[in-house]
């Protein structure tokens, strides 16, 4: 039993893990946080860093929700559950991996918005909803060039999708809990997207 809260508690500890940050300090000797929405997230690493850090970041994003997702399972194997609730400590695990990438203890319990590591969870979860969602995604940011809009759009879609796909109710509802964490911290990008004032994805000129 110890092993599987361990499981949940790595879960929260991978979310955390700060990709973007790392990254840039590593590959690039550059904070991301100085520079454009001073976010440390793939959309941001992109403007600072071009699109092989972008992407590198967005890889490592993604990673942080499917491994939190499969220590939930884990979780559940380690004496936590059985057969029956295994879904639930998958869950479990994909929330702490988010909360752990928005609320890391690496950044002072700051972080991104949690849209890469959700898709990671929801494409271990439900591949084909993911498929759409992304697609639908794509789609924005390429007539907008705003990443936030796609994203908020997208994560709307996932419940969703979930629902039409006839998913179990807790992986449902979970795509639900996910899609109203991801608007909520998009609360300011909403606001500048009123407003006409929504950053863009485009290279920044560093100082």
């Amino acid at each position: 039993m110890m092993l599987g809260i361990l499981c949940l508690v790595l879960a929260y500890i991978a979310g955390s893990f700060p990709s973007g940050l790392v990254i840039g300090k590593t590959l690039y000797h550059t904070d991301p946080r100085e520079y454009g929405s001073h976010n440390t997230g793939a959309t941001n690493a992109y403007r600072v860093f071009g699109a092989a850090g972008g992407l590198l970041v967005l890889i490592c994003d993604v990673a942080k929700g499917m491994l939190g997702v499969y220590l939930g399972q884990v979780a559940s194997q380690m004496g936590l559950g059985s057969a029956d609730t295994q879904i639930y400590f998958m869950i479990a695990g994909g929330l702490l991996a988010i909360i752990g990438h928005s609320c890391s203890i690496f950044l002072k319990f700051k972080g991104g918005k949690g849209v890469a590591t959700g898709l990671g969870i929801i494409l271990f979860l439900a591949p084909w909803e993911t498929l759409i969602v992304f697609c639908v995604w794509a789609v924005i940011v390429a007539l907008t060039r705003i990443v936030s809009l796609g994203s908020i759009v997208a994560a709307i879609l996932v419940p969703i999708t979930m629902y039409f796909f006839n998913e179990p109710l807790p992986l449902t509802i979970f795509g639900l809990l996910a899609a109203l964490l991801v608007v909520v911290r998009h609360k300011d990008n909403i606001i500048r997207l009123l407003h006409g004032k929504e950053l863009k994805v485009e290279r920044i000129k560093k100082k």
